[in-house]
């Protein structure tokens, strides 16, 4: 997987991830999961991307964003600051919340769009916080398996459309999609 350059372009696609600094907690309880997810939710909107994914774990998030328009930078540099600013406030904390720059994986191909929807929601069972992805409140998976609601900021009509058979949305296939991989997963390891 190569890693993307800091190229905006529109229509793109990315898989972008954020660390804690030094590898520390950037979300302590549920406030601060529902902290960041309403930011994302203000910075879709805003800058008019599309979310395809996202899982948030203890020490860092995953976004899969399609930026029609070349923003991406402006959105992530709004949602790490206004997040970082609030963290520090709540808990009472000064200095970096975050190791650095976001990481940045540029998709290119549907196959690998597919591959990272799968791949991120997965983190959460890869690292044993929950024993299958519906387990784990933090991420997109529960929404485009079609076992909640969708939120306004995520976009699933893509991921389903991988999918769909005549006559379903996609999210059952997903769903067997996500578990033939959690099958597969050697957790001992």
């Amino acid at each position: 997987m190569q890693r993307g350059h800091r190229v905006e372009v529109v229509g793109g696609l990315h898989h972008v991830y954020c660390r804690g600094n030094q590898r520390e907690p950037i979300f302590l309880d549920d406030l601060d999961y529902v902290a960041l997810l309403r930011r994302l939710a203000k910075v879709v909107e805003r800058f008019d991307w599309r979310c395809h994914g996202f899982c948030l774990m203890p020490n860092h998030f995953h976004l899969l964003i399609e930026t029609p328009e070349p923003n991406r930078g402006a959105g992530m540099q709004v949602l790490n600051l206004s997040y970082a600013r609030w963290f520090n406030w709540r808990h009472r904390r000064v200095g970096h919340v975050f190791q650095g720059p976001y990481g940045l994986v540029h998709v290119t191909r549907d196959a690998h769009l597919m591959e990272l929807c799968r791949y991120i929601v997965l983190n959460p069972v890869r690292a044993g916080l929950a024993p299958e992805p519906g387990g784990w409140p933090w991420s997109s998976y529960r929404a485009t398996a079609g076992l909640d609601d969708v939120p306004a900021y995520l976009s699933v009509e893509r991921i389903w459309g991988f999918f769909a058979a005549p006559g379903s949305t996609g999210a059952d296939e997903f769903r067997h999609f996500v578990a033939a991989a959690v099958a597969s997963l050697d957790l001992a390891a």
